[in-house]
């Protein structure tokens, strides 16, 4: 199980390197989704300790919510990062005239930093 943490929080700074890229290069919607899934990636990670995991990305999230900010393991704005992460990835993917600015994009961008990074701190432990 080991394994797969490791290998998840990996692909979550991946895709973080893959956000930021898209964010220098204007590409502020695609950066937003490749945020979003650092963060998510980041919380399977999390669950992957726990042998759990859920075929949709609502039971990963409702899991988290549960399990890691009800117990205080993780800072309850962790919580509000993950749920506006997921609405705003939601409404570039789905939404055709959803618009995105650089300012959105960079605030992902940055939460999704600080997440994944207090992710990989709790997983070190």
């Amino acid at each position: 199980m080991d394994d797969l943490v490791q290998y998840r929080l990996s692909s979550a700074k991946e895709r973080l390197e893959s956000a930021r890229l898209l964010l220098e290069a204007g590409q502020y919607k695609d950066s937003i989704g490749r945020s979003y899934y650092a963060i998510f990636t980041a919380v399977r990670a999390v669950l992957a300790r726990d042998q759990v995991d859920f075929s949709k990305h609502a039971g990963v999230i409702a899991y988290f919510q549960r399990e890691y900010i009800k117990a205080a393991i993780f800072d309850i704005k962790y919580s509000k990062i993950l749920q506006r992460a997921f609405q705003i990835r939601n409404n570039c993917d789905y939404d055709d005239f959803f618009i995105v600015s650089k300012e959105d994009a960079t605030e992902q961008y940055k939460n999704a930093v600080d997440m994944v990074q207090a992710i990989e701190t709790y997983i070190k432990q």
